[in-house]
C-alpha cells in the first residue's frame, strides 16, 4: 500500500537524522546520510527516482564533504513575516511564513536567510534556498537544508545555536521527477557566493 510504504519512508528518514545528530562527528554523519539515501533511492517504493531508473540509478550526485560548509548560527526575527503560498500538489497546499533570521552566514555566503515556518497541522521549520550555483551545478528551484516536517533537521549545540550544515543540502522530489510538486527557494534566501556542498546535479 502506498500510505503504509510513505509511512516506512519517513521512519526511515527520522531514523536517519536521529543518527546524524547521534554521530561522532559531522563527517561520520554525513556518511552515514550518503549511503542511506542511496540505498532509499536506489530500492525502497516511494523513491523519487522512478521505477524503470532506480535498477542503473547508482548513487546520488553530491559535491565532496567540506567542513567549512557548517554553521552554528545565531537566529533573530525576520523583519518581515508575510505569508508565503506555496504550491498545491499531492500533499495539498503549502503556506509559509517567516519565522527567523540566521546571523553567522554572511561572512562566507554574502547574506543571511529566512527560516519558515509551514503553517497547517503541526507546522514545521523549513529552509530552502539559492545560491551562485543553482541552474548550472545544482537545481535552478534551489535545494533544502531544513524541512522538519520531514525529519530532516540537524539539531542544536548545546548552548542554543542552529546547526546549518550545507553539506546535508538535498532537491526537492520535483527535480528527480515532474509527478512531485514542491515549494520553491523565494528570492530572499539566495545566496551570492557558491555553495559546492550537498547535492549536485548529475
Amino acid at each position: 500500500m502506498k500510505t503504509v510504504s510513505l509511512a516506512d519512508w519517513r521512519r526511515r528518514i527520522a531514523e536517519l537524522y536521529t543518527d546524524i545528530r547521534r554521530a561522532n562527528d559531522p563527517k561520520t554523519g554525513w556518511l552515514l546520510w550518503r549511503d542511506t539515501r542511496n540505498a532509499l533511492f536506489c530500492k525502497h517504493e516511494q523513491s523519487p527516482i522512478n521505477k524503470d531508473r532506480r535498477a542503473n540509478y547508482g548513487a546520488i550526485p553530491l559535491f565532496g564533504y567540506d567542513p567549512e560548509m557548517r554553521f552554528e548560527v545565531d537566529l533573530e526575527p525576520p523583519g518581515n513575516e508575510e505569508m508565503l503560498a506555496g504550491e498545491i500538489g499531492n500533499d495539498g497546499h503549502i503556506s509559509f511564513r517567516p519565522a527567523a533570521r540566521t546571523r553567522g552566514l554572511a561572512s562566507k555566503l554574502g547574506r543571511e536567510l529566512t527560516i519558515y515556518w509551514i503553517e497547517g497541522y503541526g507546522g514545521g521549520t523549513f529552509l530552502p534556498f539559492t545560491d551562485a550555483t543553482s541552474g548550472s551545478e545544482t537545481y535552478g528551484g534551489g535545494r533544502y537544508l531544513l524541512d522538519s516536517i520531514k525529519s530532516a533537521d540537524l539539531g542544536q549545540t548545546p548552548d542554543g545555536k542552529l546547526i546549518l550544515d550545507f553539506n546535508f543540502a538535498y532537491h526537492p522530489s520535483c527535480y528527480h521527477s515532474p509527478d512531485w510538486v514542491c515549494p520553491l527557494a523565494p528570492p530572499e534566501n539566495r545566496l551570492p557566493e557558491p555553495v559546492r556542498a550537498g547535492e549536485r546535479m548529475g
